[in-house]
């Protein structure tokens, strides 16, 4: 029924399962845009929605989409050949980054303006799909350094949620089915299976001298000096004391709302 393989294949979908249910994420009828990056965490994503779409007490559809910057070394001929042998439903969307980041002088600091895009090109495909949410791989380490990285800049005590409702009515809701599944369990199920060498990014090196990948590795350190780190992060994201934060008294009336 799933192509999944490796000790922690099961796990993660007990895990996914569990997010999908604790937040209802999935609802009948529902056609969801899975964001197909082709890096481990969105082929696992995709069967684990086909999983649950075939074992599910209810309807639901699954359309994977990619998209591709344009770089010669991103191999979407083989994300794509991966999907047409798993039969499933499959589109691309296309945007010339190189282009883009020279005009605008962003070569030595990509990211954000290529999220932004990406993240742009994917709402439009799932408007013209008639995809009412958006499926993406984050998974818990991603939830941590979020929450970290908000912190440390002053953005507040927030992070990516497994269910996010758009403030635009014309976008799909967003789901992340392995909110709760630690990267760990991720890279070793997809070094058990065959899934395609979709290329690394050509701005691997400002990924990875970053401050995402700086608190993925602080997430490491804390787990050595508390077993139960991630564990207790995810339960304290959920238990929150609004009376116990730096928060105004009007803010406070607010939440007792």
């Amino acid at each position: 029924m799933d192509f999944l393989q490796g000790k922690y294949a099961d796990r993660i979908r007990k895990l996914a399962g569990e997010c999908i249910g604790r937040f209802g994420l999935i609802e009948e009828n529902d056609r969801i845009l899975a964001g197909l990056s082709g890096g481990k965490d969105s082929f696992i994503l995709l069967h684990v929605l086909h999983f649950f779409q075939k074992v599910a007490p209810i309807r639901f559809e699954v359309i994977a989409g990619t998209f591709d910057p344009g770089y010669p070394e991103f191999n979407l001929q083989a994300v794509s050949e991966y999907c047409q042998a798993q039969k499933w439903h499959y589109h691309t969307v296309q945007l010339p980054m190189e282009q883009l980041l020279a005009e605008k002088n962003l070569e030595h600091s990509p990211c954000g303006l290529c999220s932004r895009l990406r993240r742009g090109k994917l709402y439009g495909l799932a408007a013209e799909l008639k995809c009412n949410k958006l499926a993406l791989g984050q998974h818990l380490d991603d939830l941590i350094a979020s929450f970290f990285m908000s912190l440390c800049r002053g953005q507040g005590i927030r992070t990516m949620a497994p269910l996010a409702k758009p403030q635009n009515p014309a976008h799909p809701v967003i789901i992340r089915p392995l909110a709760l599944v630690p990267e760990d369990m991720l890279k070793d199920t997809a070094s058990n299976n065959s899934f395609p060498e979709a290329g690394n990014c050509r701005y691997e090196e400002v990924l990875e001298s970053g401050d995402r990948q700086y608190f993925r590795a602080l997430a490491d350190t804390l787990s050595e000096k508390v077993p139960d780190f991630r564990s207790n992060f995810i339960r304290s994201l959920g238990h929150i004391e609004p009376e116990h934060l730096m928060i105004t008294p009007a803010l406070l009336k607010k939440f007792s709302e």
